[in-house]
């Protein structure tokens, strides 16, 4: 088992768009070599009761229930995903301020996203669910000196293509965390379409 909240963790906070009082507290322990799936959102909510593993009431928890719900996987619970080997965290652990984020707080934040993604030797497939999870995986390769994940362009005309990073699938996708998730209806569906893609390679049903 490894302890989260210690392994991956901020020190200096340097960002200045985003609430550092908002800082997401992953699951304390969990068992790496049991994740196949990690789901990469955009930033930690802006309550912290809000966030994926504070209980099925949570915002984040309820919108991501449904669209695995969507995908043909009906659980209880983020717990029972996460013991399926699905692994939830934003891509900024702190709470955003505006409505944006901007492109120096995603590449400060993809450090501990990389560190973060290193524990977890297992994985096969790695969602990422809106454009600040996208751009966070890119610049984790970019610094690397690797070639791009996904390629520039609006979702709709990426989704499809196989992507790979390192040996593992990359699904680009629709943000399923928040409020947004039940505005629009095809946003939803193409939603279901990549979880539905990506729990068959993770071997999850």
């Amino acid at each position: 088992m490894l302890d989260m909240r210690n392994a991956v963790k901020c020190e200096a906070f340097p960002c200045q768009d985003v609430n550092k009082e908002g800082y997401l507290s992953q699951p304390a322990m969990i068992t790496p070599e049991k994740i196949s799936m990690v789901i990469i959102s955009e930033s930690a909510p802006s309550l912290a009761r809000d966030d994926y593993y504070a209980g099925s009431d949570a915002l984040f928890a309820r919108t991501t229930l449904l669209a695995f719900e969507d995908a043909g996987l009906k659980v209880n619970s983020i717990i029972d995903l996460l013991s399926k080997g699905i692994y939830f965290t934003p891509a900024v652990k702190c709470a955003k301020t505006g409505y944006g984020i901007a492109t120096p707080t995603i590449q400060t934040c993809s450090h501990l996203l990389e560190k973060e993604l290193a524990l977890l030797p297992g994985v096969k497939v790695i969602m990422l669910m809106g454009d600040v999870a996208i751009k966070s995986l890119n610049e984790i390769a970019r610094r690397n000196k690797e070639p791009r994940v996904i390629p520039a362009g609006s979702t709709y005309k990426i989704r499809g293509p196989e992507f790979t990073w390192r040996g593992i699938r990359a699904f680009p996708s629709y943000l399923q965390a928040g409020a947004s998730f039940n505005i629009e209806k095809s946003k939803r569906r193409m939603i279901a379409e990549d979880l539905a893609a990506g729990l068959k390679v993770a071997g999850i049903g």
